[in-house]
């Protein structure tokens, strides 16, 4: 009988194309048999330092190889992976180490002081990988799991509270990468997959390397995603497949040297991430000559909920649901409504994720009746294809990673001086959304907008803090006093 572990397909593709090139990133180049050979010495590693079947694993590392040797290690060991980002702080560190439990967390060697910080305040161990990482007796078998383990922890926010571990079984994310490989990309080994995409992310992580590990091909590398240097990978290796989001797309489209390149081998692209402008699309199809498959889905839908796909794409939308996923567009009282109305998009299927990791309150009001409430407004027309409207949630996105408001209103409360304060998303013409803080000061204390600036800038990632803080005498406020979000977003100057 099959083993049920996500890492199985790596040991499968491995005994099937040994010297294929898995994973690449430039000069740097690991075939399937040094992939797998270096995951089994990794798990040996893992068991080293006590981990068990079902412990947590956090992984701080970049687009870098050794990130799918230890991905694929803490799955083959039976563990669960806790992915994060490496620009994480030690506030942020501590807390995504301590809610999941981790047993251990291996950072890359360029992001050690925050991590080591965090990693103390969570009493985590914590390992430091630099371009090798230390041999250990390898471990040749993959741990069984069952289907409703949980093989990858996703963090993610709604609109209140700090960020919630959203668990995800080995069958969500072995389902959703089929589905990938069939319905998305109709993916071989002959394929060439474009890996800017973090792999700390859903997106990346499921439609980049797993999908890539499925069917034999390669994944090449970018550590941090630069208009110039992707035209040239892209021509170098003859990628096939781009995956990216809007800020990409637009940095690709408006590149002055975009037509010095022969980009030919591509094939298809996706965008996910936030909606694509239409003029994006008509502006990289017409310079590159490739059609992009918009899609939609988030960290809970592990993450792949609707697609345009070859031969069925119309623009603007976000296609229909996969295979073996329903949508719902239901009023506030869970009622369905008619096409063209707008309601909340609700999903069911077999990419829902398990529950938000030691929160059964927030779960149950999650998923009710099976139905995944996504907080996001969209619409049907009568041919099936669904459009995103706007957001209940207040998330962010900015240039393609999720920024959760309290968080940060969290750290600027910090702040002896401030009295109230909201954070918001503002229009960007580059990155989609700005980050922007609106403050109301305690009286009579006195802060200027570069010190609250400066302030959070020190204590969060880089892409998190406000760009612009502005200081106002009251925020709007409801009868309950809740803060009206909706009038600082209609106040407030588009950034660009």
């Amino acid at each position: 009988m099959a083993v049920v572990n996500l890492a199985a397909n790596l040991a499968r593709t491995a005994a099937q194309y040994p010297d294929r090139v898995a994973i690449r990133l430039d000069d740097t180049m690991l075939t399937y048999s040094e992939l797998d050979d270096a995951t089994k010495r990794a798990a040996g590693l893992l068991a080293e330092h006590g981990v068990q079947p079902g412990d947590r694993v956090g992984i701080m590392l970049p687009n870098v190889p050794q990130f799918a040797v230890l991905y694929y290690a803490t799955l083959r060991a039976g563990a669960v992976v806790v992915p994060m980002n490496p620009l994480f702080k030690e506030r942020e560190v501590a807390y995504y180490l301590s809610d999941s439990g981790a047993k251990v967390l291996f950072v890359w060697e360029d992001f050690q002081p925050g991590a080591k910080a965090g990693a103390k305040l969570a009493d985590t161990a914590c390992v430091v990988v630099d371009g090798s990482l230390t041999a250990a007796p390898p471990i040749d078998h993959v741990v069984d799991r069952a289907d409703e383990d949980t093989a990858v922890i996703f963090y993610t926010s709604g609109t209140t509270g700090r960020p919630k571990g959203a668990e995800f079984t080995h069958a969500n994310l072995m389902r959703n990468v089929e589905i990938a490989v069939r319905d998305l990309i109709q993916a071989t080994a002959e394929d060439v997959v474009f890996g800017a995409l973090p792999l700390f992310h859903v997106f990346g992580q499921t439609v980049g390397l797993n999908v890539v590990v499925a069917v034999g091909g390669c994944l090449t590398l970018m550590s941090r995603f630069d208009a110039a240097k992707a035209l040239k990978v892209l021509q170098r290796d003859k990628v096939t497949v781009f995956e990216g989001v809007p800020t990409m797309y637009v940095a690709l489209a408006n590149h002055p040297d975009r037509a010095n390149h022969d980009l030919s081998s591509l094939r298809v692209c996706l965008a996910g991430g936030a909606p694509l402008p239409a003029e994006v699309i008509t502006a990289f199809e017409q310079a590159f000559g490739c059609v992009i498959m918009e899609g939609y889905g988030l960290s809970e839908t592990s993450p792949i909920a609707s697609f345009n796909v070859p031969g069925k794409r119309r623009p603007g939308s976000i296609g229909t649901p996969v295979s073996g996923v329903r949508f719902r567009i239901v009023d506030d009282h869970g009622e369905d409504v008619p096409p063209g109305e707008i309601g909340e998009i609700t999903i069911k299927g077999h990419n829902v994720m398990k529950g938000y990791r030691g929160k059964p309150e927030q779960t149950a009001k999650a998923i009710r009746d099976g139905w995944f409430h996504s907080g996001d407004l969209g619409r049907q027309d009568e041919d099936g294809f669904y459009y995103i409207v706007d957001r209940k949630k207040d998330m962010i996105i900015r240039g393609g990673y999720n920024v959760y408001p309290r968080e940060i209103e969290e750290v600027l409360y910090e702040h002896p001086a401030v009295g109230e304060a909201a954070v918001i998303g503002v229009p960007h013409t580059e990155l989609g959304e700005e980050v922007a803080a609106v403050v109301a000061l305690k009286p009579p204390a006195t802060a200027t907008a570069d010190e609250l600036r400066d302030f959070v800038k020190g204590k969060v990632a880089a892409y998190k803090y406000p760009r612009t803080v502005r200081i106002v005498g009251e925020l709007p406020k409801n009868a309950t006093g809740k803060i009206l979000k909706r009038e600082l977003r209609i106040s407030h100057d588009r950034l660009d």
